[in-house]
């Protein structure tokens, strides 16, 4: 069974489509087919179903792919290796990143890691906390920034920084500070459930008494952009974190309103599969994100 037969296997079985897997192996779409055949023909199973312009993995399709992305994951460790022994560092590393590390801190950590390390590729997801937790779990990606502690016997994590999250207001807004009992009254815009920042503000008003079914949320959005749009056009007020809105603050498109009695501080996580051994470049780059902290 060759390698390279194995590793056009999962690009084909990941993209279910020959077409796509070829655009991405840059081989030739009549090649992809060619070695599909023959890995079939060496297993003398059937590993896909053609569905007229789709595929599907047939069930033998689908136990192969559990070992094969396996193999996949040793072989690309070797060559890190080999390329660290060597005095260089390359390799893809697929990570992921909750909504807020992933879409402000980690872009320019990446960027600096490049900087160093100019022959790695990253692969950004972005999702929620849970989201992103469970592609670890699942070994889509070897590690994952988030916005709140994932309660898993899988999962070890380590905090990275913490971020805090404020009240923000349209800069036309009447004034620069209220207090917790106007806070429960003002028209409020809350993130989706499974948000870091969500679970972090809900957190926070449960340590000082209350819940979010005191306050008067008028809308929930499922980004931060979405949040920072709405509460721009007068639909209300939120919570969100410092570090999305630093452009905002300096184009005074948006100001934070002081809120005193109410502060909210959360961590950011690290996360990684407890059982999993990581890669060369895995460990490298959170090796790298130690020395940032």
């Amino acid at each position: 069974m060759a390698l390279r037969y194995l590793n056009v296997f999962c690009k084909v079985y990941k993209k279910r489509s020959f077409s796509q897997a070829a655009e991405e192996l840059l081989l030739t779409q009549p090649t992809v087919s060619s070695h599909i055949k023959a890995l079939e023909d060496d297993l003398q199973l059937k590993l896909f179903d053609r569905l007229s312009r789709e595929i599907a993995p047939t069930k033998a399709g689908d136990i192969l792919y559990a070992y094969a992305k396996d193999i996949e994951g040793l072989k690309s460790s070797a060559e890190q290796a080999l390329a660290r022994y060597s005095g260089e560092m390359r390799g893809t590393l697929d990570m992921g990143g909750s909504t807020i590390p992933g879409e402000f801190l980690l872009p320019s950590l990446i960027g600096k890691f490049k900087s160093k390390y100019p022959e790695v590729r990253a692969n950004l997801r972005i999702g929620d906390t849970k989201v992103i937790a469970e592609m670890v779990m699942n070994g889509k990606i070897e590690l994952g920034l988030v916005g709140a502690r994932v309660d898993d016997d899988r999962i070890e994590s380590s905090i990275l920084t913490t971020d805090e999250l404020v009240l923000i207001a349209p800069s036309s807004y009447k004034t620069g500070k209220i207090s917790v009992e106007e806070f429960k009254t003002i028209p409020l815009i809350f993130r989706e459930n499974g948000s870091g920042s969500r679970r972090a503000l809900e957190e926070g008003i449960k340590k000082s008494g209350f819940t979010s079914a005191d306050l008067n949320i008028v809308a929930e959005m499922g980004s931060t952009e979405a949040v920072k749009r709405a509460v721009k056009s007068g639909i209300g007020l939120s919570i969100v974190s410092s570090l999305s809105i630093e452009d905002e603050l300096k184009m005074a498109s948006l100001k934070v309103i002081k809120m005193k009695g109410l502060p909210i501080v959360r961590n950011l996580y690290i996360i990684s599969h407890r059982l999993r051994n990581k890669s060369p470049l895995c460990q490298t780059f959170l090796d790298f994100l130690s020395s940032q902290a």
